[in-house]
């Protein structure tokens, strides 16, 4: 039997035995029937009642906050509000780049960002998330880490490689990102040599071998950066997120298509003494929320971006271009060369990429013979796109 069958039954048995009636009024949940726990950095005992103290990456107002603050929400209501999470913005206790080694000393319970912001400690990280374009995007992702061998993986890299003692969940699939926000069109290679480029993860290296001059920065100091100069241009993430940090206000041409982030997903961390010390079944409610909150976040973005993204574009002023085919080559002759050098240099970080090679290799080249491009049907519909 493999983990998810296991981890399903636990949580099955324990919803007929006792049920949310079951959960409000006893134990429940396979947890013993001592008084209410409250748990946090301390050190987490089973008991009736849990509560945790989280950081999430982003600020209050990023939307991705909201979605964190759903996952959240989620954990506690297949609980009976019995496992509360208590969800903090980026910055409350830690910067957003400290939070793994913060869960991992015990200062934060656990943490809610991407694995690109500890692309410092080990750039096979970004290969969960902010890799290369290789077909896929964040569903075939997470499709790799369920039955492609991707969570062993990613299991092995925070146990023996980085030495972190937390527990790490990949849910929250992300859409396509634009190419950036700049104050004038990007339409050509030469337009980006030392231009000075926001980003994070792999698309460090991928956008400095194109030219540009890059500086990582968390997403609350983006605007601040494009406003005083020290930053020309910037990626983050979606229309939503874009719009809700203020990227209209200082830059007017949003280039869309890219290559440089064709398949993030958000991340949890939560310290491994503290989820050792949950119950199985809570354990087993946290690991099958993050797939339902997988679900919600992918119906939910695509009714929020599309609205954000009519709203810049009819009512503040917005250009979205999408960008030119000799910028895409360029992006992908950069892979080439980035992850060469990757692969070369660290052992890991090849075995990472093998493993998901085969799998899109076969994946990708289902999906490219049998889906359809849309765009034929839309503009036949509705016009020009």
């Amino acid at each position: 039997m493999d983990r998810q069958q296991k981890g399903r039954r636990r949580l099955l048995g324990a919803a007929a035995a006792g049920g949310a009636a079951a959960l409000a009024t006893t134990a429940g949940c396979g947890l013993g029937s001592g008084p209410d726990q409250v748990v946090g950095g301390a050190g987490a005992v089973a008991g009736q009642s849990v509560s945790l103290k989280f950081q999430a990456g982003f600020p209050l107002k990023d939307p991705f906050f909201d979605l964190s603050q759903m996952f959240i929400r989620t954990i506690s209501d297949l609980t009976g509000g019995l496992l509360k999470i208590e969800l903090l913005p980026a910055g409350a206790v830690v910067g957003a780049f400290d939070m793994a080694d913060a869960v991992h000393k015990g200062i934060l319970d656990g943490c809610i960002a991407v694995p690109a912001f500890w692309y410092g400690k080990e750039n096979a990280l970004s290969l969960f998330g902010t890799g290369p374009a290789l077909g896929q995007d964040s569903n075939t992702l997470l499709a790799w880490m369920e039955y492609g061998g991707g969570k062993e993986l990613y299991d092995e890299l925070y146990r023996d490689v980085l030495k972190l003692d937390v527990v790490g969940l990949l849910w929250g699939p992300m859409g396509i990102q634009p190419f950036g926000w700049f104050k004038r069109e990007v339409k050509s290679r030469a337009d980006l040599q030392g231009l000075k480029y926001r980003t994070v993860g792999l698309s460090i290296d991928l956008f400095t071998e194109m030219g540009a001059s890059v500086v990582a920065m968390p997403g609350g100091e983006i605007i601040p950066s494009l406003e005083r100069g020290v930053i020309d241009a910037a990626e983050y993430n979606n229309p939503e997120s874009d719009a809700a940090l203020g990227f209209p206000d200082v830059a007017k041409v949003c280039m869309v298509k890219s290559y440089h982030q064709p398949g993030e997903v958000l991340e949890m961390l939560i310290s491994k003494r503290v989820f050792d010390a949950l119950s199985p079944a809570y354990q087993s409610v946290v690991r099958y929320a993050a797939k339902a909150a997988c679900a919600e976040m992918s119906w939910r973005t695509l009714d929020r971006y599309s609205k954000a993204y009519e709203d810049m574009r009819d009512k503040r002023g917005v250009k979205f271009v999408e960008t030119p085919k000799e910028l895409l080559d360029a992006q992908l002759n950069a892979w080439d060369k980035v992850i060469t050098q990757k692969a070369q240099s660290n052992p890991f970080f090849a075995k990472v990429l093998e493993s998901q090679k085969a799998f899109l290799k076969r994946v990708v080249g289902y999906q490219v013979k049998f889906n359809n491009d849309p765009r034929l049907p839309f503009e036949h519909f509705f016009g020009k796109a």
